[in-house]
């Protein structure tokens, strides 16, 4: 299928051709008829990717002093690679979608055929979860229908607002939402006043229903306000303009009388003089997207709804809300549309934004055929290797998979597939590291009779299910961390690869594959007898809403990340972990399980201590590895460098090297010539067990 993607490096946007998405459990399958371009956000995503270094710093000072901290501890070249493979993944633009539905699951009330509406990208197929759509209204035409996330936006803006019957309420800015927004106020039973430049717009306002200040013309916006609520000020200023000034703001708190109310939907400067507020007590207050909702991933990804009683107005309902006001005849937007154009020419679409006068940019698709698509991989014309080469694919495209793996994968692995769920992480990785094919269904890589080995690295939820299905279909597999998140989950993989002795099994924890570690376990031969190891490391917070806090999704940070240092202690101490405990640090800063220490002992006598910490500085170096052992110790830096302390014994590299290089070459070895697996299966169980039992630990130790 088509869709229109964007790289944020250069800016440039295009219709590509991407495997039709894969409908996952809770969402719809939508084969689109109409989009809506919109003119604030993808205009500014666009100007963001057209503008240089420089100009993409100083939009986003926060950003760059993220980098400035990630140089100071991972290295100038790790860190500048890290931003050109963020810049260099495209993004799918668009979010105002409508269809047919193809595919939905029985417990939805969609049938194939029904219309909805969704925030949905520009593309021929859509899979969008079922709380971010809403049926359309036999009288509302698939075009207006495509306005329905537009409005949404302004609508939350109005419920933010809160206006009463009669209150008179300033709109700032008349672009598309500005003008929908009118629309909704003076069906609200307010009084509006729109602000803007141009006269087009000013005149459709003034067919909504709202009297009209022209900044073209040089009309004193708080003096026409003054006028029209006989000098007692406005109730409230909802504003929906863009612009980088901080005028508009202390424009709208001059305007407004004691107690009245600003709501931000747009975007714009916001130094803030608090003498503007203070004397009239005003309240100020940003609106969020479409409503209550947005960005959780509870109600978005998983269905879990609002209850009604509780929350009224979701970002579903509003959708609702707005297509109902549609269908009554209360909120028009025909008079909106500027521009329409087929989606094969959706370029042009694009090129229109800049046009004078350009508001509503619908592009129209192909809605003959509602039948599911039979086809979800594309062929490319990827490289080949050498003949008895193994054949390997790739299930998930994301960050670290194509910053940190795919660069490094050895030459004499013939890349046969990649797959994403979308489809579109998998294009472009297709593309960039020659894959022969590109797809968004893993069940296709399983079945392939032609492909030796899979690497999965999805979310941590589908590992051991995935680890499974590859040993049952004869497949080598490296599976990035964890390899199961509970005791059933690797039960199950034990019991899947003693049937399938023959295939090999490699969990991602590269860090004993480090060059550092390697010098240090070769270092560790002159200090013979039992060791104790200190492995610290500074991980950094990470918020309770991210998707490897959630225990049943990411397992939580200690089955995602603190894995791997238990696996680095197994290696360095060379012996079978005994005894587990782990200690969780369970108020403040710990009530989400991710500051502990956890303990090991080994079968020779050995002890590790893995300090697991998100509470610490970012001037800390993230990760420390110490063992004392015979009189001498060994210190590993954030594996930059490496020494004996008191020593002659060092080595320093150039960036970070945390051993994927390595260990990818030790797997691709193990399939390409067979032998012994890169970690023996017994410590990948072992490690395994051992954080499991660590997380259950922490876990039992936190309050509710």
């Amino acid at each position: 299928m088509k869709q229109i993607l964007q790289n944020l490096g250069n800016g440039e946007t295009y219709l590509a051709e991407v495997p039709c998405p894969r409908r996952s459990s809770g969402s719809v399958l939508v084969k689109t008829t109409r989009t809506l371009v919109s003119l604030g956000t993808e205009k500014m995503l666009i100007d963001f990717g057209k503008s240089g270094l420089i100009a993409k710093a100083r939009s986003q000072p926060d950003k760059v002093k993220q980098v400035l901290q990630k140089i100071k501890t991972d290295g100038l070249w790790t860190t500048l690679e890290a931003v050109k493979a963020k810049l260099d993944t495209p993004i799918p633009l668009g979010y105002c979608n409508v269809g047919q539905v193809i595919e939905a699951d029985d417990q939805h009330a969609y049938s194939a055929g029904d219309r909805v509406v969704s925030n949905g990208p520009h593309a021929e197929l859509v899979s969008v979860p079922v709380n971010l759509t809403a049926t359309v209204p036999e009288n509302v035409s698939d075009e207006h229908a495509a306005f329905t996330v537009v409005g949404a936006i302004g609508l939350q803006g109005i419920r933010l607002m809160a206006p009463t019957l009669g209150e008179k309420i300033v709109v700032s800015g008349l672009g598309l939402i500005g003008l929908m927004t009118v629309q909704m106020l003076r069906a609200h039973g307010c009084q509006v006043l729109g602000i803007d430049f141009d006269k087009n717009k000013l005149e459709l306002a003034r067919q909504f229903g709202a009297e009209t200040v022209d900044l073209g013309d040089e009309q004193d916006p708080v003096k026409i306000a003054d006028h029209w609520s006989r000098g007692t000020g406005v109730d409230g200023v909802i504003i929906t303009a863009s612009t980088k000034s901080n005028e508009l703001i202390h424009q709208a708190a001059t305007m407004c009388r004691k107690r009245g109310r600003i709501v931000l939907v747009g975007v714009i400067g916001l130094n803030l003089q608090r003498a503007d507020f203070y004397e009239k007590e005003l309240s100020f207050q940003v609106s969020c997207s479409y409503g209550p909702g947005r960005y959780d991933e509870n109600y978005e990804k998983r269905g879990l709804d609002y209850p009604i009683g509780f929350v009224r107005w979701t970002e579903q309902r509003n959708f609702e809300a707005v297509l109902q006001l549609m269908a009554d005849g209360k909120l028009d937007v025909a008079p909106l549309i500027t521009h329409r154009f087929a989606f094969d020419d959706a370029l042009r679409g694009y090129e229109a934004v800049g046009d004078p006068g350009a508001m509503g940019i619908v592009l129209e698709y192909s809605s003959d055929d509602t039948s599911p698509p039979a086809e979800k991989s594309i062929p490319l014309s990827g490289s080949t290797t050498a003949s008895g080469s193994p054949h390997i694919a790739f299930i998930g495209a994301g960050g670290f998979t194509t910053r940190m793996l795919l660069p490094l994968l050895p030459k004499e692995l013939q890349r046969h597939t990649i797959v994403s769920s979308s489809g579109v992480s998998a294009t472009h990785a297709g593309k960039k590291f020659s894959f022969q094919n590109i797809g968004s269904d893993s069940q296709q890589v399983f079945t392939n009779p032609d492909i030796d080995a899979v690497f999965i690295t999805t979310p941590h939820n589908t590992h051991a299910a995935m680890v499974c299905q590859a040993l049952e279909n004869k497949k080598h597999l490296f599976v990035e961390k964890p390899l199961a998140m509970n005791r059933d989950e690797l039960s199950q993989v034990q019991q899947a690869s003693e049937q399938n002795p023959d295939q090999c099994v490699m969990v991602g924890f590269n860090r004993r594959f480090s060059p550092h570690i390697e010098a240090i376990k070769q270092w560790m031969g002159s200090a013979p007898g039992a060791k104790s190891i200190v492995i610290t490391v500074n991980a950094g917070a990470i918020a309770a809403d991210h998707w490897t806090q959630n225990r049943e999704v990411g397992g939580g940070r200690i089955i995602g990340e603190a894995c791997h240092f238990i696996d680095l202690a197994r290696f360095l101490a060379g012996h079978p972990i005994s005894v587990t405990n782990a200690f969780a640090m369970t108020t403040g800063d710990g009530r989400l399980g991710d500051c502990a220490s956890i303990q090991l002992s080994f079968s020779d006598g050995s002890i590790a201590t893995v300090h697991y910490f998100s509470n610490g500085s970012k001037n800390f170096p993230k990760e420390r590895v110490e063992v004392f052992a015979a009189g001498k110790v060994f210190s590993c830096n954030n594996f930059r460098f490496s020494q004996e302390i008191g020593g002659k014994r060092k080595l320093k590299t150039r960036s970070q090297d945390k051993g994927h290089e390595n260990e990818l070459a030790e797997f691709a070895k193990t399939i390409r010539e067979g032998g012994d697996w890169p970690i023996p299966a017994a410590e990948l169980w072992e490690v395994t067990q051992s954080t499991i039992e660590a997380a259950e630990q922490i876990h039992s130790q936190l309050k509710p």
